[in-house]
C-alpha cells in the first residue's frame, strides 16, 4: 500500500490568510447579509445565519512602539478573543462577537489616548510614508505632519458630521508611496532642485550604467569630470524624483532651503457616482516648518471646512470642486494660482479609461 506523502512544510511566503480569521468570519464567509454603523467607530456585520460581528475602530500612529502593540494585543485578548487587524490607513480594528464588550473597550482605548471613529462620513486616519524617520529621499517629514494635521482634524474622526467620506494622504516625496495621487486631500513633499553630483565619489561607490538607467526622464548622461568617470544631470529634464539618489548616495537631493510641501485635492479611487480621479494641485509650495507645520495645517483645515459647509450629501471633495468650478475653489480658499497649476505634461492621462464607467462617442 502506497504511503501518503504530506505536502512539504516550508517557511517560504506568508501563511494562508484563513489561519487568522475569527471563527465567526469563517462560518459566514461569503454569506454576509448586510452591515450598518451603530455609532462613531462601531459597525456590525450580520450574516444570513444571524451571526453578528462587531467592529470597533480606533486611530493609531503609523510607527508604533512595542508597548503600544502590546497594549492593543492585551485589549484584543480581553475583549475580542485576541482578534484585531490593522487597516491600510493605520487604524486598528477590534473584531468582537459580544456586544456587551464594545463600551468597555472604547472606554479603555480613549483612556489610553486613542480616538475611536473613522467609519462612514468622517475623516479616516491619514495614510502616509516614512518621512525623515527612515526615508533617504524624503522632502518633508511624515509622522510629524500627520500628527499636526490630525490633532486639528480629530473631531472629524470621532464624530459623523461630514457630508461624505474624506481621505487624506501624505507622501514625503513625489514617488508617492502614500497614495497621494488619488486622495481627497494630498500632502506631498517636493524637491525643487536637482541632485548634487559628488563627482569624486560617483565612480568609487556607484555603478554609472545603473545611475543612468534609474532616471525616468533620461536626464542623466555619462561624463568625465577632471579626468574622473562621472555623470551630468540635465536640469531641464529632471523631475526631482530622487530615483538616482536611491541607487547612488553620491547624488544627494535633500536640500533644507528648497525642499517643502505641496497640497493636492480631488482624487478618489471609488467608482461611486463618478469615475476615479487623480489629485490636482491646490497649493504649489509651503516651507517645511516643524514641529507643527502651521501653514500646512491651516491649508488642509481651509479645504475641509469649505467642503463640509458646501458639499452635498455623499459628495467627495473633487466632485464638489468640479461642481462649483476651479476658479470658485481658488477664490473661496484664497490659494494663489500660479504657473505651476497649469498642466502642460503632454502625456497627462486625462483620456485614460480608468474605471467601469464606459462611455462611447
Amino acid at each position: 500500500m502506497a504511503e501518503t506523502i504530506r505536502p512539504a512544510q516550508t517557511d517560504i511566503g506568508p501563511p494562508h490568510y484563513e489561519k487568522f480569521l475569527p471563527p465567526v468570519i469563517k462560518a459566514n464567509y461569503g454569506t454576509w447579509k448586510y452591515h450598518e454603523i451603530l455609532k462613531p467607530g462601531v459597525m456590525v456585520h450580520v450574516g444570513e445565519s444571524g451571526d453578528k460581528l462587531f467592529t470597533v475602530r480606533c486611530g493609531s500612529p503609523r510607527l508604533l512602539a512595542t508597548e503600544t502593540i502590546r497594549l492593543f494585543a492585551d485589549l484584543a485578548t480581553k475583549y475580542s478573543g485576541g482578534y484585531l487587524r490593522w487597516t491600510s490607513r493605520n487604524n486598528v480594528e477590534f473584531l468582537l462577537t459580544d456586544q456587551a464588550n464594545i463600551d468597555p473597550l472604547i472606554k479603555e482605548l480613549q483612556a489610553a489616548g486613542y480616538p475611536v471613529g473613522g467609519i462612514g462620513n468622517t475623516i479616516s486616519n491619514i495614510v502616509h510614508t516614512q518621512g525623515w524617520v527612515h526615508c533617504h529621499s524624503a522632502a518633508t517629514d511624515a509622522s510629524g505632519v500627520v500628527k499636526a494635521v490630525m490633532d486639528e482634524m480629530c473631531q472629524h474622526f470621532e464624530k459623523r458630521q461630514m457630508p461624505g467620506k474624506i481621505r487624506i494622504a501624505l507622501a514625503c516625496c513625489l514617488n508617492m508611496c502614500g497614495a497621494v495621487h488619488c486622495s481627497d486631500i494630498a500632502i506631498l513633499g517636493i524637491h525643487r532642485r536637482p541632485p548634487v553630483v559628488n563627482h569624486k565619489d560617483v565612480n568609487r561607490i556607484c555603478e554609472i550604467p545603473t545611475i543612468i538607467a534609474s532616471c525616468p526622464t533620461a536626464a542623466i548622461r555619462p561624463a568625465t569630470v577632471d579626468g574622473i568617470p562621472s555623470v551630468t544631470i540635465d536640469e531641464e529634464r529632471c523631475m526631482f524624483c530622487a530615483n538616482c539618489y536611491t541607487v547612488c548616495p553620491a547624488l544627494p537631493i535633500n536640500n533644507g532651503l528648497n525642499d517643502g510641501i505641496s497640497i493636492w485635492v480631488g482624487g478618489k479611487v471609488s467608482n461611486a457616482r463618478t469615475e476615479p480621479t487623480m489629485s490636482k494641485l491646490a497649493v504649489a509650495y509651503l516651507d517645511n516648518d516643524p514641529p507643527r507645520w502651521p501653514a500646512v495645517v491651516e491649508s488642509v483645515k481651509t479645504i475641509v471646512d469649505l467642503w463640509a459647509a458646501e458639499a452635498r450629501p455623499f459628495e467627495r471633495v473633487g466632485e464638489w470642486i468640479e461642481r462649483i468650478g476651479w476658479p470658485a475653489f481658488f477664490a473661496k480658499t484664497g490659494f494663489e494660482f500660479t504657473k505651476h497649476h497649469i498642466d502642460d505634461f503632454k502625456w497627462a492621462g486625462t483620456t485614460f479609461r480608468r474605471s467601469t464607467h464606459l462611455r462611447y462617442a
